[in-house]
């Protein structure tokens, strides 16, 4: 059974939603046959190649003060940790995330497992411990980490690889009716739109699988 996430690499809602799916997994009898694959989606496609600091960024979006945007980040730091996430918001950066896309669906390509591994240490990076994603060196040393080549992450990064991809993948999102992320659909039937609870994706999950065996 194959789950396609449509998620952003600096959308905090995205790795609460995805612990949410893993905990329904963790539960599920078939999880052995379940595949997730991640699929690109950019909030803000046309951010510049600069990062800003995303207290900052979320003032000047909202218009409201630096208070009243860690005030924002600390009620999505609460629901983060009631899935076991120690949120640092308050530290993180946010930009453009088209090259971070590119890294993980090419890490999959060579091999899903570590490809998956490889998108938790970017997450658990960025959103617990305030780490900089952005910049071809910076993303090329998280490769190792997944078991990856740091010089040949580099070459990949340096070259236009995946490019259409990413755009691609948000394509297909929109088509399907997607507005924000994360989006969830599973075995091409059943879309999960947002951070949903563990019960509610366990649902989708058993609701799929019976649709899937009925069909055999």
């Amino acid at each position: 059974m194959q789950i396609e996430m449509w998620s952003d690499l600096v959308c905090p809602w995205c790795f609460i939603g995805k612990r949410q799916l893993e905990i329904a997994l963790e539960q599920f009898p078939h999880r052995d046959q379940v595949t997730i694959n991640h699929r690109a989606y950019q909030l803000n496609p046309n951010a510049e190649p600069t990062t800003t600091p995303t207290t900052q960024m979320l003032a000047d979006k909202y218009g409201v003060s630096l208070e009243e945007a860690n005030a924002m980040l600390r009620n999505v730091s609460d629901a983060a940790e009631r899935v076991g996430l120690n949120y640092q918001l308050e530290r993180t950066l946010s930009g453009n995330t088209r090259d971070g896309h590119r890294l993980v669906l090419w890490a999959q390509r060579i091999d899903h497992t570590r490809g998956q591994h490889l998108l938790e240490i970017l997450l658990s990076a960025y959103f617990e411990r305030g780490e900089s994603i952005f910049g071809l060196g910076t993303l090329a040393a998280f490769a190792p980490l997944a078991g990856f080549d740091e010089a040949q992450a580099l070459e990949f990064l340096r070259s236009t690889d995946l490019i259409d991809e990413v755009r691609r993948d948000q394509e297909i999102a929109q088509a399907l009716g997607c507005t924000g992320v994360p989006f969830f659909v599973i075995d091409d039937r059943f879309g999960v739109t947002g951070a949903q609870s563990s019960e509610l994706f366990a649902s989708a999950l058993q609701q799929a699988w019976d649709s899937r065996t009925s069909q055999q």
